[in-house]
């Protein structure tokens, strides 16, 4: 098992890195030419600058039983369809339960933000240390899961 993440600006990283190391997973960090990492632990991947770039190496990566930290609802859908886990930085487990959901919500968001009405989304709201620790223990959750369903088979 491997934990992916889009790592592009992506505020848990030391967490998955430390979280992962804990119980000795191997983590490979994603990230264009414009997001040069380091990492102690971790496995650096750079990919071509290009929209979407990251995102289709992550998808072409991941491996069923793996699991995915993307912010992408696309990226989190792929995913699950490899038969992966998927979690967002926010904490929140994407499954296919809820996908298709998030999906939906994403596409009218979209088309709120390009009509010619006055739907004005904001963006999202600054991190929190609460935000840190939701995800952490989220993720903890679901490497713990995802590790015991790879000892089963």
């Amino acid at each position: 098992m491997t934990v992916l993440v889009d790592a592009d600006a992506c505020p848990v990283v030391k967490s998955v890195e430390r979280i992962a190391k804990s119980h000795n997973v191997s983590v490979v960090l994603l990230c264009d030419t414009n997001h040069i990492l380091k990492s102690d632990y971790s496995e650096i991947k750079i990919i071509g600058a290009g929209a979407d770039a990251v995102d289709l190496a992550l998808v072409n990566l991941c491996k069923k039983g793996d699991i995915a930290v993307t912010q992408d609802y696309g990226v989190a859908a792929l995913v699950l369809g490899k038969g992966a886990y998927c979690i967002h930085q926010s904490g929140k487990i994407f499954s296919d339960d809820n996908i298709g959901g998030l999906l939906m919500d994403r596409h009218l968001a979209k088309k709120a933000r390009m009509s010619n009405g006055k739907h004005h989304i904001k963006g999202p709201k600054k991190r929190t240390k609460q935000d840190d620790e939701n995800f952490e223990k989220s993720f903890e959750s679901l490497l713990v899961k995802a590790l015991n369903n790879s000892n089963q088979e």
